[in-house]
């Protein structure tokens, strides 16, 4: 007499589901570790170009951001803070470098990178920003410039935007281990695994 599970099903100790699972893994594995931010993505890329032409605006008088990135000459004439420069750097490492890298790979942990470097770099916006109003009474240097302060929005804004992508993806590998999960109970229930 044959049993109804007596069939061609692969059981939890047979070699075959063994590769089944392999494959499982190595697909959750695969989704896990991308994202896909959609129209998100057009965003995000207008804004790293936002950035990149903020370089060329003045950040402070006749400073323009490639000068603050390089501190010459008209960046130490117009007394640029630390803070300043640390902004630029920020920008240009994460704002434009891990946000492209983020955007042509499209690697979760590459976008986690860009949002946390361009949540930094929006705080030390705001501290240059701040650092150039303050300017001690004795010092005759500009305040801050259309370059910085559109640089400083615009970082914001790209922090934002990967905030949202980030916290997406977060979202639906949660939701991909809870159907996982809730696969094993049931298959461990019925001692079989569907296949196909």
């Amino acid at each position: 007499m044959t049993s109804q599970h007596e069939n061609k099903t692969p059981q939890p100790g047979d070699d075959a589901f063994e590769g089944y699972r392999k494959d499982l893994d190595d697909a959750e594995r695969k989704v896990a570790g991308e994202i896909d931010p959609g129209a998100r993505a057009m965003v995000v890329a207008v804004a790293v170009l936002v950035l990149v032409g903020t370089l060329a605006l003045p950040h402070a008088g006749v400073a323009n951001g490639w000068d603050v990135l390089a501190y010459n000459q008209d960046a130490e004439s117009e007394r640029i803070a630390l803070f300043s420069r640390l902004f630029v750097w920020f920008v240009v490492i994460f704002g434009i470098g891990f946000s492209m890298l983020a955007l042509v790979t499209r690697r979760w942990s590459l976008a986690w990178v860009a949002l946390a470097g361009s949540a930094v770099a929006s705080a030390l916006g705001m501290m240059a920003v701040w650092s150039r109003q303050t300017i001690p009474a004795g010092f005759n240097v500009a305040g801050p410039s259309i370059g910085l302060v559109i640089g400083w929005f615009a970082v914001v804004f790209l922090t934002f935007h990967w905030l949202k992508v980030v916290w997406t993806r977060t979202n639906i590998q949660l939701a991909a281990e809870e159907q996982r999960r809730i696969a094993a109970a049931e298959a461990e229930k019925h001692q079989e695994w569907n296949v196909g």
